[in-house]
């Protein structure tokens, strides 16, 4: 069954919204559960705040912070309540044709096809309700196909529905698009991959804006709070300037990255006497936040002159 549908436009900061979870409590069931999922016994209508944070910040993330052209933000976020049998996207499983246009360009209407479709298959299905769940999604602007979000959140226990839910949220790729960095050009992946998750060292490759071979993990890109509260219809506004948590990120190091190698210059010396030589190299990227310095950019070595008269 499907409930409410969630389309929270996008901002840089904090925003709140008022959302509605319907469930129709306790009932007969004429034929068992095809699922292993709990079945909500809660007898009322619960009601939630849903807060997102963003904690995409330069200091959090230095690695191609992008800062114009676009500047980082967050897109409209996308959701919806439903049963355990339905999925809006699922790590290690494809993404949907609705999840690549969200994710890659920022087009929602196909993915909002896909959920009002799934309503009316789910609705007829069985004719029971199982417990409750929260979907949604949020684009990385820019990105290749990268966003964050959360699959199937459930909110009843048993007989009662949860008081608050908080999850730290961290990114993941769509594996529509095979782009490193926040910038990338289109790069269509073919064949497509399953939705992974994005990590400190997940894809192994220098050129990824988020690979920070010095870290464990990745620190939170954005956080999401469900707060129970009391019956409203009302839309609650929050002024619209960033939190303390965005003030005071966790700085993460970044290490200084230089070129490869130039090869060696010819041997500048007297013939007869022993010369010098020197290769070079070039920054790639400034270090930040006491990430480890930049070595020497030239180095030298003793030769002896060829081709002497």
């Amino acid at each position: 069954r499907m409930g409410a549908m969630l389309l929270l436009p996008g901002h840089f900061a904090i925003v709140t919204l008022a959302l509605t979870l319907s469930f129709l409590g306790h009932g007969v069931h004429p034929m068992p559960v095809p699922t292993e999922a709990p079945i909500c016994t809660a007898s009322e209508t619960a009601h939630y705040s849903l807060t997102f944070t963003g904690k995409w910040t330069q200091a959090a993330f230095p690695k191609q912070y992008p800062v114009y052209r676009p500047p980082a933000q967050w897109s409209n976020l996308i959701g919806v309540t439903h049963s355990s049998d339905y999925h809006m996207w699922q790590r290690n499983e494809f993404a949907s044709n609705g999840v690549r246009e969200f994710t890659e360009k920022g087009e929602a209407w196909t993915l909002i096809k896909e959920i009002e479709a799934a309503g009316e298959r789910i609705q007829s299905v069985y004719g029971i309700f199982s417990a409750p769940a929260l979907s949604f999604i949020v684009r990385i602007v820019p990105s290749p196909d990268w966003f964050v979000g959360v699959d199937s959140l459930d909110l009843c226990d048993g007989d009662r529905w949860k008081e608050s839910v908080s999850l730290e949220l961290f990114p993941y790729d769509a594996g529509t698009d095979s782009g490193f960095t926040f910038s990338s050009p289109n790069f269509e992946t073919i064949p497509q991959d399953k939705v992974t998750q994005i990590t400190s060292s997940f894809p192994s490759h220098p050129a990824n804006s988020f690979f920070y071979p010095r870290l464990k993990h990745l620190p939170p890109i954005a956080k999401m709070t469900l707060t129970k509260i009391k019956k409203t219809n009302q839309i609650i506004s929050l002024p619209l300037e960033p939190t303390q948590s965005n003030q005071l990120p966790t700085d993460t190091p970044l290490d200084c990255e230089v070129s490869v190698w130039s090869p060696w210059g010819l041997c500048k010396g007297k013939c007869g006497d022993s010369g010098v030589q020197h290769r070079t190299r070039y920054i790639l990227m400034q270090p930040a936040n006491n990430g480890a310095a930049c070595p020497p950019l030239e180095e030298e070595k003793k030769c002896f002159p060829d081709n002497c008269l």
